[in-house]
């Protein structure tokens, strides 16, 4: 096919490519495990993981056999017919919550699609309910549906008029939540870490609350565990990691149905939802549907990523080094306090929360507090995710250890120096 390679990359995208992403100014040439080569040849430590896709870092062995054994056996064949290795990865999530069933799409913005098209036709077979409360500062994807049931007005600018049946609630704020409660609400939908929105934890308190809300008004507890989910707290779920639920068993606790995706396949896209005994024939035969979803490379590699985390005992890695990332990263406030508000987050979730009049971010108005952290991150070789305008999100893969987080905090301390000579305050 004809290219012309008289231009740079970004300049051929800019050329050819829809321009609705603000790509940071990087062109990666390869990846293996928590090395990023850029086309110069620099060396760049992944603590994005892809916005908190590679969970197992790039091109891990196994996810890479995976796909090889199973492209060679069965690569499509579609949801017109049985095949095993979408049953298999439904029995292991089942197994990693409780009873329930499973569907399975190709991206997270679909599996909260599926969710809502849950609890809307589970609302029209009890009393004709449809509206679903939602948190600020929560995403749930750039679909019409789910930017309607995100909280942030930034994604929702220009797409109006909004998909109807969605309000908006404080997070964390279960008086707001109850108040916003009508004969018309049929769900509540949020994430038990809020990814996008600034890496804020749900706090046991409030998944409490909504639980025993939920079940006194019979309506639907719904989690969007795209990000936050598949260990990333070092928990399989969220809320399993925060109310401290069994393994594997029936609760009280636990919502009626959670999303998946971004980690699940470990790199390869796909997506799904877990729900619960009582509305897991909620979507019958004809409700809803996918020509990629669940197919058995998808199946495939999903499978192998938690063989990988279970053989590896990744969720444990997980949970002992949260503690390490975050005394790490309290360093760095520690050391500048006038640019670090705080640290927070779970797991590997976490964050610094930036002060966004500090002088370090003064001397470029244009862009966030997050974004200027980031590219003076990328320049040390460290490539960090902003969250919003203030907060820059860790998201190490599960196979990083100490060493590697000590490097990248290293890395941070760098950045800030040199944005702190820049601007002229250090």
């Amino acid at each position: 096919m004809p290219q012309n390679h008289s231009q740079s990359i970004p300049e051929r995208f800019s050329n050819s490519v829809v321009g609705n992403y603000s790509r940071f100014p990087l062109v990666v040439r390869e990846a293996r495990g928590l090395e990023i080569i850029d086309t110069d040849g620099k060396r760049y430590l992944d603590m994005g993981s892809g916005i908190a896709v590679n969970c197992l870092g790039h091109g891990h062995p196994a996810l890479r056999e995976a796909l090889a054994r199973q492209f060679e056996k069965l690569d499509h064949i579609s949801n017109l017919y049985f095949f095993e290795e979408q049953v298999a990865l439904a029995e292991q999530i089942i197994d990693r919550i409780a009873p329930g069933k499973c569907f399975f799409c190709n991206s997270g913005a679909e599996a909260n699609e599926a969710l809502i098209k849950l609890a809307r036709k589970f609302g029209d077979s009890s009393g004709g309910r449809y509206d679903i409360i939602t948190t600020h500062n929560s995403f749930h994807g750039r679909t019409l549906a789910t930017i309607a049931a995100t909280g942030q007005q930034k994604v929702r600018t220009g797409f109006g008029p909004l998909f109807p049946g969605f309000s908006q609630v404080a997070f964390n704020d279960l008086n707001a939540l109850e108040e916003a409660v009508t004969d018309s609400t049929v769900a509540i939908l949020l994430e038990g870490v809020q990814g996008e929105g600034g890496l804020t934890p749900a706090s046991p308190e409030y998944l409490r609350g909504i639980r025993e809300l939920c079940t006194k008004r019979n309506m639907l507890f719904l989690m969007d565990g795209v990000q936050c989910g598949h260990y990333r707290t070092g928990r399989f779920q969220s809320i399993q990691r925060i109310l401290d639920l069994p393994d594997s068993a029936p609760s009280e606790w636990l919502p009626d149905a959670i999303s998946l995706g971004k980690s699940l396949g470990g790199g390869f896209p796909t997506a799904g939802i877990w729900a619960a005994a009582r509305v897991q024939d909620v979507l019958s035969a004809g409700s809803h549907g996918t020509t990629y979803g669940g197919n058995p490379l998808a199946c495939a590699a999903a499978l192998a990523v938690l063989q990988t985390i279970a053989d590896g005992n990744l969720d444990q890695n997980i949970r002992s080094l949260e503690n390490v990332l975050r005394s790490e990263l309290e360093s760095l406030r520690q050391r500048y306090p006038e640019a670090i508000e705080s640290v927070r987050g779970l797991g590997f979730m976490q964050g610094l929360v930036l002060r966004e009049d500090a002088g370090l971010f003064k001397a470029n108005q244009s862009q966030a507090a997050s974004v200027q952290a980031c590219l003076a991150a990328q320049g040390a070789g460290l490539i960090v995710i902003p969250a919003g305008p203030k907060v820059v999100r860790f998201l190490p893969p599960y196979i990083a250890s100490s060493d590697d987080i000590a490097e990248a905090v290293q890395l941070m301390d760098t950045a800030l120096a040199a944005l702190a000579n820049s601007s002229g305050t250090k």
